[in-house]
């Protein structure tokens, strides 16, 4: 392992894609690399600088990033560094973001859920439940999404959400996939 230092700001999400790290955080910051040694901030819309971006993926041909206030931005693959603010209809923070089976999830406080086809046009979804939702990933044909007080939804396509008996109490924070089994921590 190699520290690299390239902002003050928190970072929360890194992902990548089409030859790109991403890396986002609090003010709304940005970071690019190609190598993972170099890094570029980009400039961002003075709308989003005061926002903490917390998750960020590669699917379906673009980065997707999400935060605080309803914020979801996408950019085209590569390091072109445009990045398009979008409409999410919420000032909820969303906390996670997946992509499965055609389509993106992301999720939040206050147990909102909202999916796309395409990253660009947003749809609410109910979920069932007030509880934030922390986590959320997709595999073996299932949505899973885990958050406060030991929440855990599941979904066949992502619009209708089943609650779940997680068996704990604490808040789940992050969910994971392989060898035939999901993980929640």
């Amino acid at each position: 392992w190699t520290f690299r230092s390239k902002s003050d700001y928190q970072l929360h999400g890194i992902t990548y894609g089409d030859g790109t790290f991403v890396a986002v955080g609090e003010g709304g910051i940005i970071l690019t690399s190609s190598d993972g040694s170099t890094w570029t901030t980009l400039t961002v819309s003075s709308a989003i600088q005061n926002s903490t971006l917390t998750n960020v993926i590669y699917a379906n041909g673009k980065f997707v990033t999400v935060g605080n206030s309803g914020t979801i931005l996408t950019s085209p693959g590569g390091s072109d560094g445009t990045w398009t603010l979008r409409t999410s209809e919420t000032t909820n923070a969303f906390s996670g973001i997946t992509y499965g089976d055609g389509t993106f999830v992301s999720v939040g406080q206050g147990g909102i859920i909202f999916t796309s086809s395409d990253g660009s046009t947003w749809t609410f979804r109910p979920s069932g439940t007030s509880s934030w939702l922390i986590g959320v990933t997709y595999a073996n044909g299932t949505f899973v999404s885990v958050g406060s007080a030991g929440t855990l939804l599941t979904s066949s396509d992502g619009s209708t959400w089943t609650s779940r008996t997680s068996g704990a109490s604490i808040d789940l924070r992050g969910v994971g996939y392989g060898n035939n089994t999901f993980v929640t921590v």
